[in-house]
């Protein structure tokens, strides 16, 4: 049985994009945001779709949006300040997809919701879209092309075109908050804290070497898991090659002056939403994961911020009409299995090229 889609934070960019993307598949999802008057513009745009108003600061209103069977997607964040609600509302059975960046997030859900999705038998998948799926995807298919004993991955971010006129408000808050926290590695088969842009490494982007540096990713947390001889697991972002060359500096900085950097107002992370379709099609996303050392997987692939709206609707359709691999607030490829994700994957246009 086919359960309903619903779309919380419906009149966001990213919520937006997930809608154009389900429509597109001839889903009619349910719209759910806080302000009534732009769900109902939104909702009449696309065909008198149902609405459901809803509000972080009414968990209530949360909990009525979605119950067994059906599938909840959460695109308002930050999500560390106020994403929690929308995945307790999932303990109803919901099954669960969000759009973060935040590992700390994705840390605390599992934490918090994993045995009650396992008693219910849905699944909640953070996490879900440009961050950080192409890493997932990427390193799992270089640590098993390694063998069982790989014991290493290092995952790197790029992008092509002009992403600096690019970048959404909720992108630029995330890469704002987390140059003041210390990102994750997995290190000596335990998880440890490193200051965010301590470290630079080079990787083979399209016959070129690019730098990135050091940042949190969801890849720490969930490919040792399926790969558990893994000894060290890192990610990095090279958006923009000089900051990654500047970065150890600009970390340095960061970490004396992250309380005044988190404690700063809406100005600093910029105008709302994000670039529009004529400006998304302009830049792609490229991701690549390097096992032992060893030349690895490339996969590239459309604009982020499309990639991320895609992903969420494919994963929603599969979640509602299949139901999940395995319950539980899980990895994407225990949620759906290693191949049907490659693939899947690859229906959206990210797909495997030469490094």
């Amino acid at each position: 049985m086919t359960g309903q889609i619903v779309v919380f934070g419906a009149t966001g960019y990213t919520g937006g994009l997930v809608l154009e993307s389900l429509t597109r598949r001839g889903v009619r999802p349910v719209l759910a945001a806080r302000n009534r008057a732009a769900l109902e513009v939104l909702a009449a745009g696309h065909g008198d779709l149902e609405t459901a108003v809803a509000d972080v600061s009414d968990p209530a209103s949360l909990r009525s949006l979605a119950g067994p069977g059906d599938v909840l997607i959460a695109t308002v964040g930050p999500f560390d300040r106020i994403g929690h609600a929308a995945a307790q509302a999932a303990d109803a059975g919901a099954h669960y997809l969000d759009s973060t960046g935040e590992v700390g997030f994705v840390r605390d859900v599992r934490a918090r919701h994993h045995e009650r999705a396992v008693e219910t038998g849905a699944a909640m998948v953070p996490a879900f879209g440009y961050d950080y799926v192409p890493g997932i995807l990427a390193g799992a298919l270089a640590a098993r092309e390694a063998g069982d004993g790989v014991r290493s991955l290092e995952i790197g971010y790029f992008a092509t075109g002009p992403l600096y006129r690019g970048l959404s408000q909720g992108t630029r808050t995330t890469m704002r908050d987390g140059l003041a926290l210390p990102s994750l590695r997995w290190r000596g088969r335990r998880l440890v804290e490193e200051r965010t842009g301590s470290r630079v490494r080079a990787f083979p982007v399209r016959g070129r070497t690019k730098p990135a540096f050091l940042v949190s990713g969801t890849e720490v947390l969930f490919l040792p898991g399926t790969f558990p001889s893994l000894d060290e697991v890192t990610v990095y972002n090279g958006w923009f090659p000089a900051l990654s060359r500047a970065m150890p500096a600009v970390s340095a900085l960061a970490a004396v002056a992250g309380p005044l950097m988190r404690a700063a107002s809406g100005p600093m992370a910029g105008p709302p939403g994000g670039p529009d379709a004529a400006a998304r099609a302009k830049t792609g996303a490229q991701v690549v994961a390097v096992a032992d050392s060893r030349a690895g997987v490339r996969l590239a692939g459309p604009n982020a911020y499309t990639l991320t709206g895609d992903l969420l609707a494919w994963a929603a359709i599969r979640l509602s009409v299949d139901g999940p691999a395995t319950p539980g607030v899980v990895r994407p490829v225990d949620a759906f299995g290693m191949e049907p994700l490659r693939a899947g994957c690859a229906e959206l246009g990210l797909v495997r090229q030469e490094s």
